[in-house]
């Protein structure tokens, strides 16, 4: 009974998501990039708070996905429109479809949101979702962990994301 519930769990979670992942990507449309989320639950973050290595780094890891988009054709809409909105959103990527409502009034075709958590100095765990505006349905998504809190490694894992999930050859 216990293996049975666990198929058919299984099998829901993959009819779920199997369409979207699916699907190819056209270059020729709008994406819209809402930026990534820092969520650090380390006790280092619970003591010593925001880090401007940190916040430079998550920069750094943003204006590298936008570029990536740019340099894969696709046109990169500005956030202008949607400034005040995304300002008094805590996380994009979790805020009960308030990223295909901000994507949707920018008249973009995909919308892209991420999360970068740092679980501890050595341990950061990052993910990317993007979804077709239109429908909803989550094009790609994928979650890496990356070992080590340098650019380097943020860049590793992010790379890793955007070549071997969004962009693969």
């Amino acid at each position: 009974m216990k293996f049975m519930k666990s198929l058919l769990i299984s099998v829901m979670v993959l009819a779920f998501w199997a369409p979207g992942m699916a699907q190819e990507l056209d270059r020729n449309r709008s994406v819209v990039f809402l930026g990534l989320t820092f969520i650090d639950t380390s006790t280092e973050g619970a003591f010593d708070g925001l880090r401007a290595d940190q916040t430079a780094r998550l920069e750094l890891v943003e204006n590298a996905i936008s570029a990536r988009f740019m340099e894969e054709g696709f046109v990169l809409l500005g956030l202008g429109p949607i400034a005040d909105e995304l300002d008094n959103t805590v996380n994009p990527a979790n805020c009960y479809g308030c990223e295909l409502r901000m994507a949707r009034k920018l008249g973009a075709s995909y919308v892209v949101v991420g999360v970068v958590q740092k679980v501890s100095n050595l341990i950061i765990s990052m993910n990317l979702v993007m979804r077709d505006v239109e429908t909803g349905v989550v094009i790609h998504a994928r979650a890496v962990d990356v070992r080590s809190n340098t650019d380097k490694s943020w860049l590793r894992g992010m790379n890793y994301i955007l070549k071997h999930t969004f962009f693969k050859m």
